[in-house]
């Protein structure tokens, strides 16, 4: 009976020690990072896999994944791009795929009280827009204003502009004195309390993508595709598209 005690007690330590071992560690921005999450937990369920996600500003997360990163994604191919030149050799360009797009939107208050109902309202005397000059939306509202030929006129209604979505999110919680945000729709998915989607037009409308690649020193190669395949996969793209992507 002791003996049989005695080896229960070690497969069971084999298994959990080889779950720690065998763990995927995927890394990237906080825009992705709920969609990510959800597909992680489905691809564990599917496979038993383990997947661990961890997502926020580069400096939160870059030195862990020097050590340990099997996957790196972007909030958008630029991104990737950057993070690929700034850490030359970390990323296997080779495995680089691109998943899911996103659409641009205006995020405003609940109940929509300056009236915003598109980039000309943004234009308006008294009007404070947020903006987040980088993380993905770099350059974004500028592409957009241009289209309408409105780039002057929203630059001067810009009220503070943030390094990443996560200081952007603060901001916008803390100070109420902003009315408008150009950013993704997604971004309402993490933020229903605090924001109402205004949808552009779709001649104005544009997209960013959401690439992922394997890094180069992965020590978990076959399994890290298993879950790009499965971020490729009919689930994994319904699971974006409960956050917002296309």
């Amino acid at each position: 009976m002791k003996l049989l005690i005695t080896t229960i007690i070690v497969l069971k330590s084999i298994v959990l020690f080889g779950q720690t071992k065998d763990t995927i560690y995927a890394y990237g921005p906080g825009g992705p990072l709920s969609a990510m999450q959800d597909c992680a937990k489905a691809f564990i369920a599917k496979t038993g896999i383990p997947v661990k996600v961890t997502g926020g500003p580069e400096p939160k997360w870059l030195s862990q994944a020097q050590k340990d990163g099997d996957v790196i994604y972007g909030g958008a191919e630029y991104m990737l791009t950057q993070f690929m030149q700034t850490h030359p050799g970390m990323v296997d360009a080779a495995t680089r795929v691109e998943l899911y797009k996103r659409r641009a939107a205006i995020l405003v208050r609940p109940g929509n009280p300056k009236h915003i109902i598109g980039l000309k309202d943004l234009a308006k005397p008294g009007i404070k827009i947020l903006d987040v000059n980088g993380a993905g939306q770099l350059g974004l509202w500028e592409d957009i204003a241009g289209k309408e030929n409105l780039i002057g006129e929203i630059q001067r209604n810009i009220g503070g502009s943030f390094a990443n979505t996560a200081l952007g999110i603060e901001a916008w919680k803390k100070d109420q004195s902003y009315d408008a945000w150009i950013t993704y729709a997604s971004w309402h998915e993490n933020l229903k309390d605090v924001t109402q989607v205004v949808e552009l037009p779709l001649a104005s409308r544009l997209f960013r993508g959401t690439p992922v690649a394997l890094t180069s020193n992965t020590k978990h190669a076959a399994q890290a595709k298993q879950f790009i395949q499965f971020l490729q996969s009919i689930d994994g793209h319904a699971l974006f598209k409960k956050w917002g992507w296309e």
